[in-house]
Formats: C-alpha cells, sequence, structure tokens
C-alpha cells in the first residue's frame, strides 16, 4: 500500500511537470506553422496524465493481487509514520491548487490528485496502524487495490474532459443552448447559426458563427452590434471568436455576407 500511494505520488510529480512545461509553452508566440501558438499543448497533457495515472492504476492492482494470494511481513510502523508524512505533504499542496481549481483543467487535475493522495495516505496510515496490533498483513494489498480505485474514481473525470477537448469538443462548463439563447435576447440579433465552440487551451475557447441581423442596420450599428456579442462570448472564455455577419435566411451566398 505504501509503494503504491508513493507511485502515484511520483506520478503526480510526473504530471505536475508536464503540467509547468505545459504551462511556459501555451505563452509561447504564434507561428506561421502553429497559428494559435502551442497552447493546445495544455489539453494534450491533461489527457497525457489521465493516462499516465491509468497505467499506475494497473500496476497496483496487479501487484495488490499478487500480495493478496502471497502476503509479506510488513513493518506496521513505519507503514504509518511514511504515510503521516505524506498526509501533511499532499494536503499542504492540495491547498497551493485550491483557489485555481476551477479555472484550468489541469490545475482541476492537480488539486484533485493532491487531495486524493491525502485521503489515500490516511488509509494507509489507519492499515498500518491495524497491521502493528493484529498482523493482518493481507489488509496491505485490501488497501493498494482502495487506493488504486480512489485514483481511477478521481481520473475518469480529468480523463473524459481532456479528451472532450482534445476532439474539439464544447467545454466543459459552457452551456451550447444558454449561449445561443443569450445572443439571440440582443436586439437586433435574428439568428445564430453555425455555432462552433472549441478549447485553445485549458483555459480559453474558440468560436466560429454566423450572425443574421436586421438588414436597416448601418455599418457602425453591426460593429457595434459585434461587440455586444463578442463582450458575452467573454462570459464563456471565448477569447478567438469569428463572426460572419448575413442578412436574409435564404442561403448565406457570398454577397449577402460581411
Amino acid at each position: 500500500a505504501l509503494l503504491s500511494d508513493a507511485g502515484h505520488n511520483l506520478s503526480d510529480v510526473v504530471s505536475l511537470i508536464l503540467a509547468l512545461i505545459a504551462f511556459k509553452l501555451m505563452y509561447s508566440k504564434a507561428t506561421q506553422s502553429y497559428t494559435y501558438g502551442y497552447k493546445k499543448v495544455t489539453v494534450l497533457v491533461a489527457l497525457l496524465n489521465a493516462l499516465i495515472l491509468f497505467a499506475a492504476v494497473g500496476g497496483i492492482i496487479f501487484e495488490a493481487v499478487f500480495r493478496f494470494y502471497n502476503p509479506q511481513p510488513l513493518q506496521g510502523k513505519v507503514m504509518a509514520i511514511v504515510a503521516f508524512i505524506g498526509i501533511i505533504i499532499n494536503a499542504l499542496t492540495a491547498y497551493f491548487f485550491m483557489k485555481d481549481k476551477d479555472k484550468d483543467l489541469n490545475i482541476k487535475g492537480a488539486y484533485l490528485h493532491m487531495a486524493a493522495d491525502a485521503l489515500v495516505s490516511l488509509g494507509v496510515v489507519i492499515a498500518g496502524v491495524v497491521i502493528i496490533y493484529t498482523d493482518w498483513f493481507w489488509l496491505d494489498a485490501v488497501m493498494s487495490i482502495i487506493i488504486a480505485l480512489v485514483i481511477l474514481y478521481g481520473t475518469w473525470s480529468l480523463f473524459t474532459q481532456s479528451l472532450k477537448l482534445a476532439l474539439d469538443g464544447v467545454p466543459e462548463g459552457v452551456d451550447f443552448n444558454k449561449l445561443k439563447e443569450e445572443i439571440l435576447a440582443i436586439d437586433g440579433v435574428k439568428d445564430f447559426k453555425h455555432l462552433h465552440i472549441w478549447a485553445l487551451s485549458t483555459t480559453e475557447n474558440a468560436l466560429t458563427a454566423h450572425l443574421q441581423v436586421e438588414k436597416s442596420l448601418s455599418l457602425d450599428q453591426i460593429e457595434n452590434l459585434k461587440d455586444k456579442v463578442k463582450h458575452e462570448l467573454e462570459h464563456y472564455n471565448v477569447h478567438h471568436s469569428t463572426i460572419e455577419i448575413y442578412f436574409n435566411d435564404r442561403d448565406f451566398k457570398e454577397e449577402e455576407m460581411l
């Protein structure tokens, strides 16, 4: 159980290093080959971290099953002391990430991992204390499997969210229908079609859409209307938007577009 917890902590260190690299790349300038820069790396790193944790879970379960049928004499006191130190370190680390956990998927992943690690370490402390007084060495394997299930539970959400972003799905927290309704509620907007939303990174979203407006509007009024729409989009972290204006709902003829 202690080795499983330590191995998980090691994978978290790797995850944090990868996240740090991703954040550095996110602020790199765009190039002719990568016109959005390297922001998408943050999504790929989140997905990679989830896959690393899945691999760790597989290793923990495999070893736990072997140990369950072949229990080894253990030093419960050592387990409890080392795991207690792990509780302190993981809890402090989770605290550092708590404030920004809802702003970025990588930070959320790090926070969940550290919080889960603190709970897992608590489980190892309990197992170590019980082993001291009972010599129930099989409890070590049981605790390892519980650790694996906790990691799996915490990782599944990170995996599904990062996979969705990697496939250019609508980012978490963006209500597609609500966003459309809010844009349609703006005076002068008749329709909002061909709406596409995807993630540039774990913190920034992009959007393309066709906006139908009143034909009587002047160019200045249309520009003001577009500014209002873009302001609404900022509430959904959409900072890169391309909006085509059209007047008639016939068939989006090129001469009707601005």
